[in-house]
């Protein structure tokens, strides 16, 4: 298979067709994450994935895991965490600090680093300010001890990364955010890769081509760009 190469000083931001991807779902090489390529790249179900020390690789992988607002899991012992109220969970409070936290290394992850390199900090740090790219916190007693981000585009979501410092922390970060989103209206979370800890949150895997027609109906809805917030009567 030939790499797809894109030129970081180009001004043609356009991605192959993302059936032209590697079976691994590896569509393109190189280019930049200026916010407009950024943009491009999720409005055609692409999104950046790479290890320090690698040129950017762009993904779209067969099958892409999603999850529906309404199909939305929260296990008992997640539901009796959610009762207890011991976090506090808002929206757009603390993105830069989001996105570092995610970025460190985590027990079990291969070799310890992260993806989350310091140009994609700035990057999507450059997305949040423009209205595209948001945060949840979940908080205890202050301090920051989960949260997640992702970039919304139309009524899609699509989630990056999260972190956890306290049991379910992350999860209850991401149920409030769930739920937000179904109240706005929003067609799916994409969660892009699947992992055990999205499955026993509702996630589930569809084709590509399904999530690619999912996605070209969800960016015919208007944008919801700026701060976020938390509707104050939303029942979790």
């Amino acid at each position: 298979m030939s790499m797809f190469v894109l030129r970081p000083d180009s001004t043609d931001l356009r991605f192959p067709p993302v059936e032209l991807a590697s079976p691994e779902g590896l569509l393109a090489v190189g280019g930049d994450l200026r916010a407009e390529r950024l943009l491009e790249a999720y409005r055609h179900g692409i999104f950046p994935w790479y290890n320090p020390g690698q040129p950017i690789l762009w993904w779209s992988p067969d099958p892409r895991a999603v999850l529906f607002p309404e199909k939305l899991r929260v296990s008992r012992s997640l539901r009796k965490t959610l009762c207890r109220k011991i976090f506090d969970v808002a929206l757009d409070g603390a993105f830069r600090e989001v996105m570092q936290a995610c970025a460190q290394p985590r027990p079990g992850r291969a070799g310890g680093g992260t993806w989350i390199t310091p140009e994609m900090i700035e990057a999507y740090d450059v997305l949040h300010r423009r209205g595209y790219a948001h945060s949840v916190e979940a908080r205890r007693d202050g301090k920051l001890v989960g949260g997640l981000y992702g970039v919304a585009l139309g009524n899609a979501f699509f989630g990056e990364s999260m972190f956890s410092r306290e049991t379910d922390a992350s999860k209850v970060a991401f149920v409030h955010l769930v739920k937000q989103l179904e109240r706005w209206g929003y067609a799916f979370i994409d969660c892009q890769i699947s992992s055990a800890h999205l499955f026993s949150l509702g996630a589930e895997e569809i084709r590509r081509r399904d999530f690619m027609a999912r996605l070209e109906q969800a960016l015919k809805h208007p944008d919801r760009p700026g701060r976020w917030r938390f509707d104050a009567d939303l029942a979790i």
